[in-house]
């Protein structure tokens, strides 16, 4: 709240005011919503992780009141809860060979691509995954043989794992977002551009660049504008 007005702050940093009082908003928009203090509530989409902070996934903090820390920590749990109690098998290969039929015409694509499927634990936070399908492109990426990634965990597989890219992975998988993460990646030294977007009920499909191996080309005015739209959706310029 502010003042006699509430601010509404969507993903992409836009800002709205209503004169709606707290509690009538906090009905409206129900239990996709985390009451965090007197003056806050938050979609429990929008969060990763509750720490000292409520950690969002675009990597800001908000604080919370500690006394409903439980609360939110229940409430954050039962919303995700009900997102993978729908994860079913319908569609979704049952073997290698059957993920290899499907993503098929990926095998010789120049680039990296992957589906994995996300693991959850109790508390249905995402803790690793499984690569499902790979190309032989990924293989090379990860300097791994591509018979050892398949049907095999991150974590298992690479002892330094970085658990940042589970923020992207996790929100792809349980809200079907496409997103766009660049990072380092120490498991393997290598700047990495991932697209990720949901495949499958569970499953996050991903495409990886090696940065330093691709290059921003200008060929009009129109290139300049919506590489300016693009870096305006950045978390640091919203």
């Amino acid at each position: 709240m502010e003042g006699k007005s509430a601010e509404i702050h969507l993903s992409d940093g836009k800002i709205y005011s209503t004169r709606m009082t707290f509690a009538a908003l906090e009905e409206m928009l129900g239990d996709g919503f985390i009451k965090a203090h007197r003056g806050c509530i938050v979609s429990a989409m929008a969060i990763h992780e509750i720490s000292d902070m409520i950690d969002l996934v675009n990597g800001e903090k908000l604080e919370y009141a500690r006394r409903r820390k439980n609360t939110i920590i229940e409430s954050l749990q039962t919303s995700r809860k009900w997102i993978i109690k729908g994860f079913d098998h319908d569609g979704v290969p049952d073997t290698e060979e059957q993920y290899h039929d499907y993503y098929r015409s990926f095998d010789a694509m120049p680039f990296a691509f992957t589906d994995i499927e996300m693991v959850f634990n109790e508390e249905c936070k995402a803790v690793d995954w499984i690569f499902r399908y790979a190309n032989e492109a990924l293989a090379r990426l990860e300097k791994l043989p591509l018979e050892k990634l398949i049907g095999q965990s991150f974590g298992t597989l690479f002892s330094n794992m970085d658990a940042k890219w589970l923020k992207g992975y996790e929100r792809s998988t349980l809200y079907g977002e496409t997103l766009e993460l660049m990072d380092y990646s120490p498991e393997i030294d290598t700047h990495l551009k991932v697209i990720c977007f949901l495949t499958f009920k569970g499953h996050c499909g991903c495409i990886l660049f090696d940065v330093d191996k691709i290059w921003f080309v200008q060929h009009s005015e129109d290139s300049a504008k919506t590489l300016a739209r693009y870096y305006a959706k950045l978390p640091n310029n919203k």
